[in-house]
């Protein structure tokens, strides 16, 4: 496991309120649940539990993704991202990880692997214990206009502009346990 948190520097750029993000299936820093792998690492696929404080007034939309700044690449890995959900949710449930299972009006874009869902941890042997970065942000507008297909970086580039609000909470999985 690597030290470098890669929203610490993106907290200095804008002043975000804070959020609470919570799941009923890891504690913070703590090891993600075995659906929270991949299948092919003897997991589900499956998104974890998520819940949040109630974000503060003028949200309009809500973004959320999951990243693992560990993996191998130089440039991280994308499992998730999410956006324009409705402003007034706080829950997602566990397994809501793909379009058919989000509000109405949600778009998911794709992860790595090109697919619009959600996909597990599945770190490579010999690469130690991966964090695994949940965000969630309250956005000043009700819909990102993004293109279909993009990525999720940019998603990332276009929510910084627009979030008032901000929760993350990290959970781990470690090769040598799979």
């Amino acid at each position: 496991m690597f030290s470098y948190d890669p929203y610490a520097e993106l907290a200095t750029l804008r002043d975000f309120a804070p959020l609470e993000l919570t799941s009923p299936d890891f504690e913070p820093g703590g090891p993600l649940p075995l659906f929270a792998w991949a299948t092919k690492r003897g997991g589900e696929d499956r998104s974890p539990g998520l819940q949040w404080s109630q974000p503060p007034a003028g949200t309009k939309s809500i973004a959320i993704s999951c990243f693992d700044p560990d993996a191998p690449t130089g440039s991280g890995f994308w499992h998730w991202a999410a956006y324009n959900l409705p402003a007034g949710t706080t829950t997602l449930a566990s397994g809501i990880g793909d379009l058919a299972a989000l509000p109405p009006g949600a778009t998911v874009l794709p992860n790595e692997n090109r697919t619009e869902r959600f996909i597990g941890a599945a770190p490579p042997e010999g690469t130690g214990v991966h964090r695994y970065f949940f965000v969630v942000d309250a956005l000043d507008v009700d819909a990102l206009e993004i293109a279909p297909g993009s990525t999720p970086a940019v998603l990332g580039f276009n929510r910084h502009f627009h979030s008032i609000a901000r929760g993350i909470l990290m959970g781990t999985a470690d090769p040598a346990e799979r």
